[in-house]
């Protein structure tokens, strides 16, 4: 014998087995169901974006320890040498080149190593 209603049934019992899956769960009203204690976890670009924020500013900050451990003139010199190459050559000294993010930490670390000296 055909069920008029087996087609809404198997519809909401589809609904319900994707919603679980997606971490989901029925709760009764005024009580305190799973997804009181484990919500649900949405993917977010800033998790992304940490990890290449740190690469970045630690390739600064190296750049800044480079600066002030060979002193501004033969970083200088290196970096013209970089350009005076040939296909990476250019792309290094163009990463390597001294901007003022770069000036600055070198600056505090030279600024911290005279207080201590």
């Amino acid at each position: 014998m055909y069920d008029p209603n087996i087609k809404d049934f198997y519809e909401r019992v589809g609904r319900l087995n994707k919603a679980h899956a997606a971490g989901f769960g029925f709760e009764g009203v005024g009580v305190l169901g799973r997804s009181y204690y484990y919500r649900p976890q949405r993917k977010s670009k800033l998790k992304l974006m940490i990890p290449v924020v740190f690469i970045v500013m630690s390739g600064f900050a190296l750049k800044g320890a480079i600066h002030y451990s060979v002193g501004a003139q033969t970083y200088g010199n290196r970096v013209a040498e970089l350009q005076n190459g040939e296909g990476f050559d250019k792309l290094g000294a163009a990463i390597m080149a001294p901007d003022r993010l770069t000036l600055w930490v070198s600056d505090v670390i030279r600024k911290n190593m005279q207080k201590k000296g």
